[in-house]
Protein backbone atom coordinates (compact mmCIF):
# COMPACT_ATOMS: atom_id res chain seq x y z
CA UNK A 1 0.00 0.00 0.00
CA UNK A 2 0.93 3.49 -0.69
CA UNK A 3 -0.86 6.59 1.52
CA UNK A 4 0.61 9.79 1.12
CA UNK A 5 -0.63 13.00 2.69
CA UNK A 6 -0.05 16.33 1.13
CA UNK A 7 -0.94 19.45 3.61
CA UNK A 8 -1.33 22.84 2.49
CA UNK A 9 -0.33 25.38 5.01
CA UNK A 10 -2.11 28.43 4.18
CA UNK A 11 -5.36 26.53 4.14
CA UNK A 12 -4.99 24.19 6.50
CA UNK A 13 -6.01 21.43 3.86
CA UNK A 14 -5.22 17.82 3.52
CA UNK A 15 -5.59 15.74 0.51
CA UNK A 16 -4.46 12.30 -0.06
CA UNK A 17 -3.13 9.90 -2.52
CA UNK A 18 -3.58 6.28 -1.69
CA UNK A 19 -2.85 3.27 -3.93
CA UNK A 20 -1.48 -0.26 -4.52
CA UNK A 21 1.95 -0.52 -5.65
CA UNK A 22 1.55 -4.10 -6.94
CA UNK A 23 -1.15 -3.22 -9.48
CA UNK A 24 -0.42 0.61 -9.69
CA UNK A 25 -4.24 1.52 -8.81
CA UNK A 26 -4.66 4.50 -7.19
CA UNK A 27 -7.39 7.32 -6.42
CA UNK A 28 -7.14 10.71 -4.35
CA UNK A 29 -9.16 11.94 -1.92
CA UNK A 30 -10.10 15.88 -1.58
CA UNK A 31 -7.38 17.34 -4.54
CA UNK A 32 -7.04 20.88 -4.48
CA UNK A 33 -6.64 22.53 -7.87
CA UNK A 34 -3.17 22.84 -8.99
CA UNK A 35 -2.47 19.46 -9.36
CA UNK A 36 0.85 18.63 -10.42
CA UNK A 37 2.27 17.47 -7.39
CA UNK A 38 -0.39 14.54 -6.76
CA UNK A 39 0.41 13.95 -10.84
CA UNK A 40 4.45 13.73 -9.78
CA UNK A 41 3.88 12.15 -6.49
CA UNK A 42 2.00 9.12 -8.73
CA UNK A 43 4.73 8.73 -11.11
CA UNK A 44 7.24 8.37 -9.03
CA UNK A 45 5.58 5.13 -7.26
CA UNK A 46 4.48 4.27 -10.27
CA UNK A 47 0.80 4.67 -9.47
CA UNK A 48 -2.61 5.34 -12.17
CA UNK A 49 -4.73 7.43 -10.72
CA UNK A 50 -7.64 6.14 -11.94
CA UNK A 51 -10.56 7.76 -9.14
CA UNK A 52 -10.97 11.23 -7.51
CA UNK A 53 -13.06 10.58 -4.21
CA UNK A 54 -14.27 14.17 -2.60
CA UNK A 55 -15.54 14.02 1.05
CA UNK A 56 -18.41 16.55 0.87
CA UNK A 57 -18.94 19.77 -1.53
CA UNK A 58 -15.82 21.54 0.22
CA UNK A 59 -16.19 25.42 1.35
CA UNK A 60 -13.37 26.53 1.68
CA UNK A 61 -11.21 25.60 -1.24
CA UNK A 62 -12.56 24.83 -4.92
CA UNK A 63 -11.38 20.84 -5.35
CA UNK A 64 -9.32 19.86 -8.21
CA UNK A 65 -11.50 16.84 -9.18
CA UNK A 66 -12.21 18.26 -12.80
CA UNK A 67 -8.59 18.88 -13.44
CA UNK A 68 -7.67 15.17 -12.36
CA UNK A 69 -10.73 13.97 -14.30
CA UNK A 70 -9.25 16.04 -17.70
CA UNK A 71 -5.69 15.14 -17.00
CA UNK A 72 -6.23 11.32 -15.97
CA UNK A 73 -9.62 10.21 -17.22
CA UNK A 74 -10.61 9.13 -13.28
CA UNK A 75 -13.93 9.03 -12.26
CA UNK A 76 -15.52 11.39 -9.55
CA UNK A 77 -17.01 10.15 -6.87
CA UNK A 78 -19.16 11.47 -4.03
CA UNK A 79 -21.54 10.38 -1.00
CA UNK A 80 -24.76 9.15 -2.62
CA UNK A 81 -26.63 12.30 -1.12
CA UNK A 82 -24.86 14.50 -3.70
CA UNK A 83 -26.11 16.01 -6.80
CA UNK A 84 -23.77 17.73 -9.15
CA UNK A 85 -23.61 19.18 -12.72
CA UNK A 86 -21.31 17.02 -14.00
CA UNK A 87 -20.91 12.86 -13.89
CA UNK A 88 -20.29 11.65 -10.90
CA UNK A 89 -20.30 8.30 -9.52
CA UNK A 90 -22.50 7.95 -6.21
CA UNK A 91 -20.55 6.35 -3.60
CA UNK A 92 -22.77 4.35 -1.32
CA UNK A 93 -22.61 3.10 2.74
CA UNK A 94 -20.47 0.24 3.15
CA UNK A 95 -19.52 0.01 -0.72
CA UNK A 96 -16.50 -1.23 -1.20
CA UNK A 97 -13.72 -0.09 -3.78
CA UNK A 98 -10.85 -2.23 -4.56
CA UNK A 99 -7.49 -1.37 -6.31
CA UNK A 100 -6.09 -4.95 -5.82
CA UNK A 101 -5.09 -6.02 -2.07
CA UNK A 102 -5.59 -2.26 -0.93
CA UNK A 103 -9.36 -1.72 -0.72
CA UNK A 104 -11.45 1.38 0.07
CA UNK A 105 -14.96 1.42 2.06
CA UNK A 106 -17.14 4.33 2.18
CA UNK A 107 -18.95 5.25 5.31
CA UNK A 108 -21.55 7.83 5.13
CA UNK A 109 -20.44 10.29 7.82
CA UNK A 110 -23.51 13.22 7.27
CA UNK A 111 -23.13 16.35 9.67
CA UNK A 112 -20.60 18.79 8.31
CA UNK A 113 -22.81 18.26 5.16
CA UNK A 114 -25.42 15.92 4.17
CA UNK A 115 -23.29 14.03 1.50
CA UNK A 116 -20.18 14.13 4.02
CA UNK A 117 -18.57 10.29 3.69
CA UNK A 118 -15.08 9.37 5.16
CA UNK A 119 -13.41 6.24 3.57
CA UNK A 120 -11.85 3.30 5.18
CA UNK A 121 -8.67 1.75 4.22
CA UNK A 122 -7.54 -1.42 4.45
CA UNK A 123 -4.04 -2.02 3.91
CA UNK A 124 -4.88 -5.93 2.55
CA UNK A 125 -8.60 -6.75 1.50
CA UNK A 126 -9.06 -9.59 4.23
CA UNK A 127 -8.14 -7.54 6.98
CA UNK A 128 -11.11 -6.72 9.75
CA UNK A 129 -9.27 -3.64 11.12
CA UNK A 130 -8.55 -0.54 8.98
CA UNK A 131 -5.51 0.89 8.39
CA UNK A 132 -6.83 4.20 8.81
CA UNK A 133 -10.01 6.47 7.82
CA UNK A 134 -10.36 9.90 5.55
CA UNK A 135 -12.57 11.87 7.41
CA UNK A 136 -12.92 14.67 5.11
CA UNK A 137 -14.53 17.67 7.74
CA UNK A 138 -16.53 15.08 10.07
CA UNK A 139 -13.65 14.85 12.66
CA UNK A 140 -10.33 16.52 12.97
CA UNK A 141 -7.75 15.92 15.26
CA UNK A 142 -8.69 17.59 18.54
CA UNK A 143 -12.52 18.47 16.92
CA UNK A 144 -15.37 18.09 14.68
CA UNK A 145 -16.82 19.50 11.65
CA UNK A 146 -19.14 22.20 12.30
CA UNK A 147 -22.65 22.26 11.56
CA UNK A 148 -23.40 25.79 10.35
CA UNK A 149 -21.81 26.75 7.55
CA UNK A 150 -24.59 27.95 4.51
CA UNK A 151 -23.37 24.93 1.95
CA UNK A 152 -26.49 23.10 2.36
CA UNK A 153 -29.62 24.78 1.30
CA UNK A 154 -32.72 23.58 2.83
CA UNK A 155 -30.59 21.81 6.13
CA UNK A 156 -30.55 23.89 9.68
CA UNK A 157 -27.59 23.33 11.95
CA UNK A 158 -29.54 22.22 13.94
CA UNK A 159 -30.59 19.20 11.67
CA UNK A 160 -26.65 18.60 10.84
CA UNK A 161 -25.16 18.91 14.31
CA UNK A 162 -27.97 15.87 15.25
CA UNK A 163 -26.67 14.40 12.04
CA UNK A 164 -23.06 15.35 13.02
CA UNK A 165 -23.86 13.38 16.45
CA UNK A 166 -24.85 10.18 15.28
CA UNK A 167 -21.53 10.23 12.78
CA UNK A 168 -19.55 10.81 15.71
CA UNK A 169 -20.70 9.11 18.62
CA UNK A 170 -21.89 6.11 17.04
CA UNK A 171 -20.24 5.62 13.37
CA UNK A 172 -16.85 7.00 14.05
CA UNK A 173 -16.11 5.92 17.69
CA UNK A 174 -17.36 2.52 16.55
CA UNK A 175 -13.96 2.01 14.72
CA UNK A 176 -11.43 0.35 16.59
CA UNK A 177 -8.63 2.51 18.72
CA UNK A 178 -6.03 1.55 16.23
CA UNK A 179 -7.76 2.70 13.35
CA UNK A 180 -5.19 6.10 12.00
CA UNK A 181 -7.44 9.57 11.69
CA UNK A 182 -6.32 11.43 8.83
CA UNK A 183 -8.84 14.49 8.47
CA UNK A 184 -9.04 17.14 5.82
CA UNK A 185 -8.08 19.92 7.98
CA UNK A 186 -5.48 21.49 10.72
CA UNK A 187 -5.03 24.08 12.99
CA UNK A 188 -6.28 27.68 11.49
CA UNK A 189 -8.79 26.34 9.56
CA UNK A 190 -12.21 28.19 9.40
CA UNK A 191 -13.91 24.60 9.44
CA UNK A 192 -13.66 23.92 13.30
CA UNK A 193 -12.92 25.94 16.26
CA UNK A 194 -10.27 23.65 17.90
CA UNK A 195 -8.16 21.96 15.49
CA UNK A 196 -4.79 20.28 16.74
CA UNK A 197 -1.33 21.13 14.79
CA UNK A 198 -1.12 17.59 14.19
CA UNK A 199 -1.66 16.03 11.03
CA UNK A 200 -2.50 12.11 11.85
CA UNK A 201 -3.63 10.62 15.22
CA UNK A 202 -5.76 7.73 15.96
CA UNK A 203 -9.33 7.43 16.83
CA UNK A 204 -8.49 5.82 20.21
CA UNK A 205 -6.44 9.38 20.96
CA UNK A 206 -9.42 11.14 20.07
CA UNK A 207 -12.01 9.41 21.71
CA UNK A 208 -9.64 9.96 25.14
CA UNK A 209 -8.58 13.74 24.31
CA UNK A 210 -11.40 15.18 21.74
CA UNK A 211 -14.13 17.10 23.71
CA UNK A 212 -16.61 16.48 20.84
CA UNK A 213 -15.77 12.77 21.25
CA UNK A 214 -16.87 11.95 24.93
CA UNK A 215 -19.96 10.28 25.45
CA UNK A 216 -22.84 12.59 25.81
CA UNK A 217 -26.60 13.57 25.02
CA UNK A 218 -27.49 14.71 21.50
CA UNK A 219 -28.52 17.66 23.07
CA UNK A 220 -25.50 18.76 24.20
CA UNK A 221 -23.37 17.80 21.44
CA UNK A 222 -25.23 19.80 19.30
CA UNK A 223 -24.72 22.89 21.80
CA UNK A 224 -21.57 22.43 22.33
CA UNK A 225 -19.92 22.25 18.73
CA UNK A 226 -22.03 24.67 17.52
CA UNK A 227 -21.18 27.33 19.92
CA UNK A 228 -17.92 29.74 19.53
CA UNK A 229 -17.17 28.94 15.81
CA UNK A 230 -15.71 32.11 14.31
CA UNK A 231 -16.96 33.86 11.81
CA UNK A 232 -17.01 31.74 8.08
CA UNK A 233 -14.94 33.78 5.48
CA UNK A 234 -17.77 35.27 3.05
CA UNK A 235 -16.32 32.87 0.03
CA UNK A 236 -16.85 29.64 1.53
CA UNK A 237 -20.70 29.75 0.19
CA UNK A 238 -19.69 30.76 -3.18
CA UNK A 239 -16.81 27.31 -3.07
CA UNK A 240 -19.28 25.50 -1.40
CA UNK A 241 -21.84 26.29 -4.49
CA UNK A 242 -19.38 26.53 -7.08
CA UNK A 243 -18.04 22.66 -6.03
CA UNK A 244 -20.96 21.39 -7.33
CA UNK A 245 -21.13 23.13 -10.78
CA UNK A 246 -19.45 22.11 -14.24
CA UNK A 247 -16.84 25.23 -14.35
CA UNK A 248 -13.45 26.38 -16.05
CA UNK A 249 -10.29 24.09 -15.84
CA UNK A 250 -7.17 26.09 -13.73
CA UNK A 251 -5.77 28.21 -16.10
CA UNK A 252 -2.89 30.16 -14.41
CA UNK A 253 -0.99 31.89 -17.62
CA UNK A 254 -3.65 33.43 -18.38
CA UNK A 255 -3.69 35.75 -15.14
CA UNK A 256 0.44 35.99 -14.99
CA UNK A 257 0.32 39.07 -17.15
CA UNK A 258 2.77 41.57 -16.09
CA UNK A 259 0.43 45.07 -16.16
CA UNK A 260 2.00 48.61 -16.94
CA UNK A 261 1.79 51.43 -13.65
CA UNK A 262 -0.84 53.14 -16.16
CA UNK A 263 -2.56 50.31 -16.42
CA UNK A 264 -2.71 49.31 -12.79
CA UNK A 265 -3.78 52.81 -12.43
CA UNK A 266 -6.76 52.81 -14.82
CA UNK A 267 -8.16 49.70 -13.75
CA UNK A 268 -7.78 50.48 -10.18
CA UNK A 269 -9.96 53.77 -10.76
CA UNK A 270 -11.86 51.94 -13.04
CA UNK A 271 -12.79 49.29 -9.68
CA UNK A 272 -10.19 46.65 -9.54
CA UNK A 273 -8.89 45.63 -5.89
CA UNK A 274 -5.43 45.94 -5.41
CA UNK A 275 -4.13 43.30 -3.64
CA UNK A 276 -0.14 44.11 -2.23
CA UNK A 277 1.01 40.47 -0.72
CA UNK A 278 4.03 42.45 0.58
CA UNK A 279 5.12 42.34 4.48
CA UNK A 280 3.69 44.80 6.25
CA UNK A 281 6.45 46.75 7.33
CA UNK A 282 7.08 46.98 3.39
CA UNK A 283 3.39 47.80 2.86
CA UNK A 284 3.39 50.86 5.72
CA UNK A 285 6.63 52.33 4.11
CA UNK A 286 4.91 52.83 0.82
CA UNK A 287 1.93 51.48 -1.13
CA UNK A 288 -0.23 52.76 -4.16
CA UNK A 289 -3.38 54.42 -2.68
CA UNK A 290 -5.86 52.16 -2.12
CA UNK A 291 -4.46 48.99 -2.30
CA UNK A 292 -5.15 45.97 0.35
CA UNK A 293 -2.24 44.45 2.23
CA UNK A 294 -2.73 40.76 2.13
CA UNK A 295 0.43 39.70 3.41
CA UNK A 296 2.20 36.47 1.27
CA UNK A 297 3.11 35.28 4.08
CA UNK A 298 0.07 34.36 5.93
CA UNK A 299 -3.30 33.24 5.11
CA UNK A 300 -3.41 35.10 2.46
CA UNK A 301 -5.95 33.08 -0.18
CA UNK A 302 -8.56 32.92 3.36
CA UNK A 303 -8.10 36.68 3.68
CA UNK A 304 -8.52 37.16 -0.19
CA UNK A 305 -11.81 35.43 0.33
CA UNK A 306 -13.14 37.34 3.26
CA UNK A 307 -12.36 40.66 1.44
CA UNK A 308 -12.33 40.06 -2.74
CA UNK A 309 -15.67 39.89 -4.07
CA UNK A 310 -16.00 37.02 -6.02
CA UNK A 311 -15.99 38.53 -9.88
CA UNK A 312 -14.32 41.27 -9.13
CA UNK A 313 -10.73 42.41 -10.80
CA UNK A 314 -7.37 41.69 -8.94
CA UNK A 315 -4.15 43.47 -9.13
CA UNK A 316 -1.62 41.43 -7.77
CA UNK A 317 1.25 43.25 -6.41
CA UNK A 318 3.76 40.33 -5.00
CA UNK A 319 7.03 39.95 -3.25
CA UNK A 320 9.60 39.60 -5.89
CA UNK A 321 9.27 36.51 -7.77
CA UNK A 322 5.77 35.39 -5.90
CA UNK A 323 3.40 36.35 -9.10
CA UNK A 324 2.58 32.67 -9.60
CA UNK A 325 2.63 31.31 -6.56
CA UNK A 326 -0.68 34.14 -5.70
CA UNK A 327 -2.42 33.37 -8.76
CA UNK A 328 -2.22 29.69 -7.62
CA UNK A 329 -2.97 30.34 -4.28
CA UNK A 330 -6.24 32.57 -5.21
CA UNK A 331 -7.38 29.93 -8.10
CA UNK A 332 -7.10 27.52 -5.01
CA UNK A 333 -10.36 29.03 -3.68
CA UNK A 334 -12.10 30.15 -7.04
CA UNK A 335 -11.01 33.57 -7.60
CA UNK A 336 -9.72 33.64 -10.99
CA UNK A 337 -10.30 37.07 -11.79
CA UNK A 338 -7.05 38.50 -11.65
CA UNK A 339 -5.93 40.66 -14.42
CA UNK A 340 -2.58 40.34 -13.79
CA UNK A 341 0.79 41.90 -11.72
CA UNK A 342 2.71 44.88 -10.96
CA UNK A 343 6.06 43.49 -12.23
CA UNK A 344 8.94 46.02 -10.04
CA UNK A 345 6.48 47.91 -7.44
CA UNK A 346 9.49 49.84 -5.82
CA UNK A 347 10.19 51.23 -9.65
CA UNK A 348 6.90 51.54 -10.35
CA UNK A 349 5.97 53.76 -7.69
CA UNK A 350 9.05 56.21 -8.40
CA UNK A 351 6.98 56.94 -11.58
CA UNK A 352 3.90 58.56 -9.49
CA UNK A 353 5.03 59.61 -6.09
CA UNK A 354 1.84 61.26 -5.55
CA UNK A 355 -0.31 57.74 -5.81
CA UNK A 356 1.97 56.34 -3.16
CA UNK A 357 1.24 56.56 0.48
CA UNK A 358 2.51 55.28 3.90
CA UNK A 359 0.40 53.38 6.97
CA UNK A 360 0.50 54.56 9.90
CA UNK A 361 1.40 51.94 12.60
CA UNK A 362 1.80 52.55 16.50
CA UNK A 363 3.48 51.24 19.30
CA UNK A 364 1.61 49.90 22.41
CA UNK A 365 2.90 52.95 24.26
CA UNK A 366 1.82 55.50 21.33
CA UNK A 367 -1.91 53.45 21.81
CA UNK A 368 -1.08 54.05 25.46
CA UNK A 369 -0.62 57.83 25.34
CA UNK A 370 -3.28 58.21 22.46
CA UNK A 371 -6.35 56.06 24.84
CA UNK A 372 -4.98 58.87 27.75
CA UNK A 373 -5.28 61.64 25.91
CA UNK A 374 -8.24 64.43 25.19
CA UNK A 375 -9.63 62.95 21.88
CA UNK A 376 -8.95 58.59 22.27
CA UNK A 377 -9.36 56.91 19.31
CA UNK A 378 -12.11 53.95 18.59
CA UNK A 379 -10.36 50.65 18.93
CA UNK A 380 -11.42 48.17 16.51
CA UNK A 381 -10.45 44.46 17.62
CA UNK A 382 -10.37 42.14 14.25
CA UNK A 383 -9.50 38.64 16.60
CA UNK A 384 -12.20 35.90 16.52
CA UNK A 385 -14.54 35.99 19.41
CA UNK A 386 -12.98 33.39 20.61
CA UNK A 387 -9.61 34.78 21.22
CA UNK A 388 -10.98 37.43 23.45
CA UNK A 389 -10.98 35.13 26.06
CA UNK A 390 -7.21 36.28 26.45
CA UNK A 391 -8.18 39.41 27.40
CA UNK A 392 -8.79 43.07 24.99
CA UNK A 393 -7.40 46.38 25.01
CA UNK A 394 -10.52 48.45 27.35
CA UNK A 395 -13.00 50.10 24.98
CA UNK A 396 -12.24 48.22 22.32
CA UNK A 397 -15.29 46.97 19.03
CA UNK A 398 -14.86 43.59 18.71
CA UNK A 399 -15.60 42.88 14.66
CA UNK A 400 -13.47 39.78 13.54
CA UNK A 401 -11.75 40.44 10.42
CA UNK A 402 -14.28 38.41 8.39
CA UNK A 403 -17.04 40.46 9.43
CA UNK A 404 -15.21 43.42 8.35
CA UNK A 405 -16.09 44.18 4.68
CA UNK A 406 -20.10 43.46 5.87
CA UNK A 407 -20.13 45.82 9.37
CA UNK A 408 -17.97 48.87 7.86
CA UNK A 409 -20.99 50.77 8.54
CA UNK A 410 -19.84 50.14 12.66
CA UNK A 411 -17.05 52.13 12.16
CA UNK A 412 -17.49 56.23 11.54
CA UNK A 413 -15.75 57.66 9.34
CA UNK A 414 -14.99 61.17 11.55
CA UNK A 415 -13.12 59.44 14.04
CA UNK A 416 -9.60 58.50 14.53
CA UNK A 417 -9.63 54.67 14.41
CA UNK A 418 -6.58 52.12 15.39
CA UNK A 419 -6.89 48.59 14.75
CA UNK A 420 -5.22 45.69 16.30
CA UNK A 421 -5.22 41.93 16.35
CA UNK A 422 -3.25 39.11 17.92
CA UNK A 423 0.24 40.24 17.06
CA UNK A 424 0.26 42.69 14.26
CA UNK A 425 -0.72 40.93 10.73
CA UNK A 426 -4.38 40.82 10.29
CA UNK A 427 -4.26 44.45 11.72
CA UNK A 428 -2.43 45.72 8.63
CA UNK A 429 -4.80 43.99 6.26
CA UNK A 430 -8.14 45.25 8.08
CA UNK A 431 -6.69 48.98 8.50
CA UNK A 432 -6.30 49.21 4.85
CA UNK A 433 -9.24 48.04 3.98
CA UNK A 434 -11.02 50.67 6.13
CA UNK A 435 -8.45 53.25 4.24
CA UNK A 436 -10.01 51.63 1.12
CA UNK A 437 -13.42 52.32 2.36
CA UNK A 438 -12.69 56.01 2.93
CA UNK A 439 -11.75 55.68 6.39
CA UNK A 440 -8.99 58.19 6.35
CA UNK A 441 -7.09 58.26 10.10
CA UNK A 442 -6.73 54.77 10.69
CA UNK A 443 -3.50 53.12 12.19
CA UNK A 444 -2.45 49.79 13.31
CA UNK A 445 -1.14 48.18 16.62
CA UNK A 446 2.51 46.96 16.19
CA UNK A 447 2.49 43.64 17.85
CA UNK A 448 -1.33 43.43 18.40
CA UNK A 449 -2.90 42.84 21.33
CA UNK A 450 0.47 40.45 22.49
CA UNK A 451 2.15 43.32 22.99
CA UNK A 452 -0.18 45.02 24.87
CA UNK A 453 -0.75 42.87 26.90
CA UNK A 454 2.99 41.81 27.96
CA UNK A 455 2.99 45.59 28.55
CA UNK A 456 0.11 46.55 30.28
CA UNK A 457 -2.28 43.29 31.52
CA UNK A 458 -0.26 42.56 34.45
CA UNK A 459 -0.83 45.75 35.93
CA UNK A 460 -4.65 45.79 34.64
CA UNK A 461 -5.23 42.46 36.40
Amino acid sequence: MYIAQHYLECLSQASYLIGDKETGRAVIVDPRRDISEYLDDAAANGLNIEGVINTHFHADFLSGHLELAARTGAWIGYGARAEAEFPIRKLHDHERISLGDVTLEILETPGHTPESISVLVYERSGDTVPYGVLTGDALFIGDVGRPDLLASIGVTADELGRMLYDTVQHKLMALPDQTRLFPAHGAGSACGKNLSAELQSTIGAQRLSNYACRPMSEREFVDIVTEGQPPAPKYFVYDAILNRKERELLQVDEHLKALSFTDVLARRDAGSVVVDARDPREFAAGHLAGSINIPADGRFAEQAGMLVEPGQEIIVIAPEGREEELVIRLARIGLDTAAGYLADAEEAFTQAPEQIVQAERLTFADLRAELDGAEPPLVVDVRNAGELANGRIEGSVNIPLAQLPGRMDEVPADRRIVVNCAGGARSSVAASLLRRAGRADVADLLGGYGAWAAAYAPAEA
